[in-house]
């Protein structure tokens, strides 16, 4: 049962990981060379739509960490566990106090009352993206480690 539950927590913290790295280095990048407003209009729909699911995936896969590292609390790998824990701790703080502020603006945004400095913030919320990802993949490669 118990390495089920290690199986399941690396595939659906995998699978966040994989998407945030979507994100960062394909979706916006097609949105990026995508003509006029439709950089922006994009921009603001995914934030809509990720900003609605992922908060509830980072929490979720949190958990699934805690528990597997409470479950082997005395087992080979549970440092790297514990440890990749701490790192999507960190990723959660980085999105509250840097990415979700962004977010919640650029959501609301339309090309008729976008800030003139708009790209200027969503390129900054990249580069704290940027940064989210590799925490993310750090984590996920420490939770494919202790599974070994």
């Amino acid at each position: 049962m118990l390495n089920a539950l290690e199986v399941f927590t690396t595939v659906v913290v995998g699978l966040m990981v994989g998407v945030e790295f979507s994100v960062a280095f394909v979706i916006n990048r097609i949105l990026n060379a995508l003509p006029e407003d439709s950089d922006q209009l994009g921009r603001a729909y995914g934030g809509r739509m990720l900003g609605a699911v992922m908060p509830v995936w980072y929490i979720g896969s949190l958990v699934l960490v805690c528990i597997w590292a409470a479950a082997r609390w005395h087992h080979h790998g549970t440092g790297l566990v514990v440890t990749a824990g701490a790192l999507l701790i960190l990723s959660v703080i980085m999105s509250l106090l840097l990415l979700v502020p962004i977010n919640n603006q650029g959501k609301t945004w339309t090309p008729d009352n976008r800030p003139a400095d708009w790209k200027e913030q969503m390129n900054r919320w990249d580069r704290y993206h940027y940064a989210r990802v590799a925490v993310l993949i750090a984590a996920f490669t420490l939770l494919v480690a202790a599974l070994a």
